[in-house]
């Protein structure tokens, strides 16, 4: 019966980890699951209970952060706007320094010109700044 109870405590643990995603209850439930199975090899109930300790811990403090470190992205550089940065796109309508429109990845955003250039439709352009919802942009070739 003690088995039985470890490994829906375990399930359980497991199960919950969906709704938090802190990798913790999946440990805790890892541990229960030893600990079932150090019950039903016979174990009684003070021993269990320190195999789901010593396993809870280690588990927790050795095997948690090496698969955060694994599943997490700490290189948040190219998100969001910023993935535009050095994105080459094309006029669509003329930019002046104030406005305009170019075609960036498929998209139409409003652009501006970096230098007081203006760029005729069908000029290729690069992506220096995102300045709000405004790309501001250079002639391919020139910075």
């Amino acid at each position: 019966m003690i088995p039985l109870i470890w490994a829906i405590a375990g399930v359980l643990l497991v199960v919950a980890e969906v709704l938090s995603g802190e990798l913790v209850l999946v440990m805790l439930g890892a541990a229960a699951l030893g600990a079932a199975g150090a019950s039903a090899l016979g174990v009684p109930l003070g021993p269990d209970v320190a195999v789901f300790a010593v396993l809870a811990g280690l588990l927790v403090l050795l095997v948690r952060p090496q698969v955060n470190r694994r599943l997490r992205v700490h290189d948040p550089v190219n998100t969001g706007t910023r993935a535009l940065l050095g994105a080459e796109g094309e006029v669509v309508e003329p930019i002046t320094a104030d406005a305009g429109t170019v075609r960036l990845r498929g998209a139409l955003w409003s652009a501006r010109a970096l230098h007081d250039d203006e760029l005729a439709a069908g000029t290729a352009v690069v992506v220096v700044e995102i300045s709000g919802a405004t790309a501001v942009v250079t002639p391919h070739g020139r910075s």
